[in-house]
């Protein structure tokens, strides 16, 4: 039996392509193990899923000061180390990586043991522990065509990202009820990944009133992040995070606010969800959300309102207008060349595997 170990962790976004590519492995024969981070959110979602999870020491790469980066290292030489056991032990035939900084040792454990590695890269540019990867690997698959003048010529492939199958699948009924929604007012969803984003919320739930005068509300606030005199609003639902419900809840939503992680971007393409997109700022970040929104507004699917510009007011205003000219931004997304990548991305595993 062929046996593949799929690695990614830090962040669902990191964890979410690995589950989108499992059901399809399994059809294709693979064992499948994963890799991750002792506790990280990858252990909870992996595990529930019933695959095979290894834990290793794993240290963040930080870009900023912080006294963490002096033992850090350390924990990634560790892991580097538990890594290469564990790639010698399973013998897989080869490694997949969404990335991540539990993914490095990972991918070093790999190309030390001889075993060919696939790394994803979803956004516009590199992350930092992709970068460190990539001089290890021996294929890189990304989502932007604008990626590859970033990555080495004879490893860059472009593939798309790969979607799951259930977020197509939506049950409207059922996100209704979940929610507790009626079909009177349109639908506003807000989600900020997993671990939430704490100044829209902020300016969300300042905004609400206004809000819910003309919309209903999901609020994917993230972990922590619940306000529980909240909760008895009516046409107000919040969650930290959902996983499997996901699917209904898009499936019922008129207009989504979010982050503009290369993921859920990718997602609400596919769905066709007119959507606003609040990039984290540069001061947050190595500046990749920037970027991919760029991309899709410059497209036409994507209404963008900086961080920097976020008030009650304007966000209200960015929901309206994507909501009065949803009809054009269907229209835009619907003309998209942009692909699910999951059939991309196994192709290129089956032709490296039977190299």
């Amino acid at each position: 039996m062929k046996r593949i170990v799929l690695t990614g962790g830090g962040t669902a976004g990191h964890v979410t392509p690995n589950l989108a590519l499992i059901p399809h492995l399994d059809k294709l024969g693979f064992d499948v193990h994963y890799i991750g981070s002792y506790n990280g959110i990858e252990k909870t979602l992996i595990e529930d899923k019933g695959i095979p999870y290894h834990g290793i020491s794993s240290g963040k790469l930080r870009r900023y000061k912080d006294l963490k980066n002096l033992s850090d290292p350390f924990r990634v030489i560790k892991g580097a180390g538990q890594a290469t056991k564990l790639i010698r032990k399973l013998k897989p035939d080869i490694v997949f990586s969404k990335g991540g900084f539990v993914t490095v040792p990972v991918i070093l454990g790999a190309k030390l043991n001889r075993v060919p590695s696939i790394i994803h890269e979803s956004d516009m540019t590199p992350g930092l522990a992709n970068k460190i990867s990539i001089p290890f690997a021996t294929k890189v698959c990304t989502t932007f065509a604008e990626t590859l003048q970033h990555l080495p010529e004879n490893k860059a492939v472009l593939t798309g990202t790969p979607i799951r199958e259930d977020i197509l699948q939506g049950d409207k009924e059922k996100g209704l009820q979940l929610c507790k929604f009626n079909k009177d007012k349109p639908v506003l969803l807000m989600t900020g990944g997993s671990l939430g984003a704490v100044r829209i919320n902020d300016v969300l739930r300042e905004a609400l009133d206004g809000i819910l005068k003309k919309y209903q509300l999901v609020h994917l606030c993230g972990k922590n992040n619940l306000k529980k005199e909240l909760e008895d609003i009516s046409g107000y639902k919040q969650f930290e995070y959902v996983s499997d419900e996901m699917s209904d809840i898009l499936a019922i939503s008129d207009v989504v606010i979010s982050r503009s992680g290369a993921n859920i971007i990718s997602e609400l393409l596919a769905l066709k969800k007119p959507h606003v997109l609040i990039p984290l700022p540069a001061s947050a970040s190595r500046g990749d959300q920037i970027l991919n929104a760029a991309s899709f507004e410059k497209h036409g699917y994507s209404y963008v309102l900086d961080e920097e510009n976020m008030t009650p007011k304007t966000i209200l205003k960015a929901v309206d207008t994507v909501y009065e000219k949803r009809t054009e931004y269907i229209n835009h997304m619907n003309h998209s060349k942009s692909s699910n990548g999951i059939s991309n991305i196994l192709n290129l595993i089956d032709e490296l595997v039977n190299k």
